[in-house]
């Protein structure tokens, strides 16, 4: 059985702890603001609301609706460049074209085959040029590699680390 974030997010503040200080370091040296980011399975916005105040503009998906509730009331009492939507990631389709798209620990909540599909189908959403931003459990980064290599895309390696992934698109 899945766990229940929106439960998790209706009864506690900042459910997921701190931002990720590497993460946002990794932002601030491959990205450039105003930038439009896609968070994937963004949850309250542990990601999404430290990149917006970076001057990026964010769209955060996840499919918690108490989760994105956070995000936009957050959001918007900062007068963020930031919205959400609570969609299942699997079949969420985006609106445009993304300079980055995040996935900090989401992929690996799916069975491999919903994984990699869905990987595939977001990435056709990263402009050229733009940053992939992959945080998943070490052991699934070399199937993961596999479906990036697979689209059709020239990758340029930035930062690779054990379970992190950061390419530019070619």
């Amino acid at each position: 059985m899945a766990y229940d974030y929106d439960k998790l997010y209706r009864t506690e503040a900042n459910a997921l702890g701190a931002p990720n200080k590497a993460l946002l370091a990794a932002f601030e040296t491959h990205l450039t603001p105003p930038a439009r980011v896609l968070d994937v399975g963004c949850g309250q916005g542990r990601d999404a609301l430290p990149l917006a105040r970076l001057g990026h503009r964010v769209v955060g998906v996840d499919l918690s609706p108490a989760g994105i509730a956070d995000l936009c009331a957050a959001g918007e009492a900062e007068g963020l460049a930031i919205s959400g939507h609570a969609a299942d990631i699997t079949t969420y389709a985006p609106e445009g074209d993304f300079d980055a798209l995040l996935f900090d620990r989401t992929l690996h909540m799916l069975d491999p085959a919903p994984r990699h599909a869905t990987l595939a189908r977001l990435v056709a959403h990263l402009r050229p040029g733009g940053v992939l931003f992959l945080l998943d459990e070490p052991g699934n980064m070399a199937g993961l590699r596999a479906v990036l290599d697979a689209a059709g895309c020239d990758w340029h390696d930035l930062e690779m680390s054990k379970g992190t992934l950061i390419l530019r698109r070619g």
